[in-house]
C-alpha cells in the first residue's frame, strides 16, 4: 500500500517547515561544470521547490512530484514554473530532456524499482545527456516517517548505472552527519556503444 506521507496537506505542510533553508545549491554548482546552462532539464521530485528556484535560474526547468499537494505548492509559489505530476518510478512523459536532477529523492525506491528508473531516465534523455541524483549513503534500508529509504555506496551505485551511464562524478559529502551522502553525476550513452564495450 503506497504511503501517504507527502500525500496530505499536513505532511507537506510540516515537511516544508523542516526543510526550510535547506537546498542542493551545491550540487546545483557542480552539475554546472558539466551540464551547459540554457540546458532543458528535468527535476524528479521538486517537493518545496527550494531546488527548482534554483535550477530554473541557469536551466529550462520543468519540475515534477507524485503528490497533488506538492503540485498544488509549487504551482502557487512559482507560477511562472512548469510542473509534471510524475512518478520517479515510471518517468511517464513524452518530453526530452538534456538533463535530470534529484535531491534525495531516489532513495525512496529500492534496488529493482531504481534500476526501472534509471532504464527510463535513459529514454527520456537526449543523447550525452547529464544526470545528477544524491542519495544516502550506508547499508541496507529502513522505514523512516513511514516511508521506505534505500541506502546506497559508490560500488551500488556503479552497479545500478553502469551500462547506460558513464559516471563522471560520484564522490561522498555531508549532509548531517560526516559523509553520510552520496552525489552522483554521469553522461547517457548510446546502448549500442555500451553492448560494444
Amino acid at each position: 500500500m503506497e504511503n501517504e506521507y507527502y500525500k496530505t496537506k499536513e505532511s507537506v505542510d510540516e515537511y516544508i517547515k523542516l526543510a526550510k533553508g535547506i537546498d542542493g545549491r551545491d550540487h546545483i554548482k557542480k552539475l554546472k561544470t558539466f551540464l551547459p546552462l540554457g540546458s532543458s532539464l528535468l527535476e524528479i521530485g521538486s517537493g518545496p521547490g527550494a531546488d527548482w528556484s534554483i535550477l530554473a535560474k541557469d536551466y529550462k526547468t520543468i519540475g515534477s512530484d507524485n503528490s497533488k499537494e506538492f503540485l498544488s505548492h509549487l504551482n502557487a509559489h512559482f507560477p511562472e514554473g512548469k510542473f509534471l505530476e510524475l512518478d520517479a518510478l515510471n518517468l511517464k512523459t513524452d518530453i526530452l530532456f538534456d538533463g535530470i536532477y534529484s535531491n534525495k529523492v531516489l532513495h525512496h525506491l529500492n534496488e529493482d524499482e531504481l534500476s526501472i528508473s534509471i532504464k527510463k531516465q535513459h529514454k527520456i534523455l537526449n543523447q550525452n545527456a547529464i544526470i545528477c541524483h544524491s542519495f544516502w549513503q550506508g547499508k541496507g534500508s529502513e522505514i523512516f516517517n513511514g516511508l521506505f529509504v534505500q541506502y546506497h555506496n559508490p560500488e551500488s551505485l556503479k552497479l545500478l548505472f553502469n551500462g547506460r551511464f558513464k559516471i563522471l562524478f560520484l564522490e561522498p559529502y555531508t549532509e548531517f552527519e560526516r559523509e553520510d551522502s552520496l552525489l552522483l553525476i554521469g553522461q547517457k550513452i548510446s546502448l549500442m556503444l555500451a553492448m560494444e564495450n
